[in-house]
Order: structure tokens, then C-alpha cells, then sequence
């Protein structure tokens, strides 16, 4: 009782700090100030902290304490494009803050059209992902 109790207390802890460091990271790189800038919605700055907070606690109870959520088959999809769309933003987020598509385009000689390059890119992740879930690759 007591060693559980304790294991549970380390685990809770140890998430904790890994939830801490990842969010110190999008402060730090300037992830989430640059999210707010994109979208126009630094009205909303308290609510985007307030949602990575209770995410980070909510992903770290289903994790350690590994808590089935009943919401089924369409939940299941909401989750995976939510997710999809939060490790896309963090891996378009990161690729700009390193000035990756900049030097990408300049390489390739690339003046107009710089957004069609970005979609195309997303479009291709997304057929990669149907990919990899549907037919198992």
C-alpha cells in the first residue's frame, strides 16, 4: 500500500516535471507567443496557459495511471487530429523559429509561392499519416 502509494506520488512527480520542461521549451523558443501572433488572439494569452496547464495535468494522469476515457470511435478521431495538429504546429513552429522554409526557398530559388510549399508539405504529412494508420505501413 505504502510502495504504491509512494510509486504513484514519484510518477505524478516525474510527469509533472517532464509536462514543466516541455512547456518551459515552447516559452523559451517562443512557440506559444509566436502561435499567439500567427492567430491574432493575444486576448486570449491566459487561456492558451490555462489550456497547456490542464493539458499537460490531463495527459499525465491518462499516462501514468493509464485512465481509459470511454468516447469511442469518434472521440478517438478528435484526439488523433488534435494531436495531429498540436505536433504539426510545434514541428511548423520549430521549422521557423530555425528560419528552415527561408533558407529552404532561397536554395531553391523559390520567390512566389512560399505558401503553396508550406501546404504542400502539411498535405504530405497528412497522406503520410492516412498512410501509416490505415493501411498499416
Amino acid at each position: 500500500m505504502i510502495a504504491s502509494l509512494l510509486l504513484s506520488v514519484i510518477g505524478l512527480s516525474s510527469g509533472f516535471l517532464v509536462a514543466g520542461g516541455v512547456v518551459a521549451l515552447m516559452v523559451g523558443l517562443g512557440i506559444l507567443s509566436r502561435f499567439i501572433e500567427i492567430s491574432h488572439t493575444a486576448k486570449h494569452a491566459l487561456l492558451y496557459e490555462d489550456c497547456i496547464l490542464f493539458g499537460a495535468i490531463f495527459g499525465n494522469l491518462l499516462t501514468v495511471y493509464q485512465i481509459s476515457v470511454p468516447f469511442g470511435t469518434i472521440g478517438l478521431a478528435v484526439m488523433g487530429i488534435c494531436s495531429g495538429i498540436y505536433v504539426g504546429g510545434w514541428i511548423m513552429a520549430l521549422a521557423e523559429i530555425n528560419h528552415v522554409f527561408p533558407v529552404f526557398a532561397r536554395r531553391l530559388g523559390i520567390i512566389k509561392g512560399s505558401s503553396l510549399v508550406i501546404i504542400a508539405i502539411a498535405a504530405g504529412k497528412i497522406v503520410g499519416g492516412m498512410t501509416y494508420f490505415f493501411l498499416g505501413w
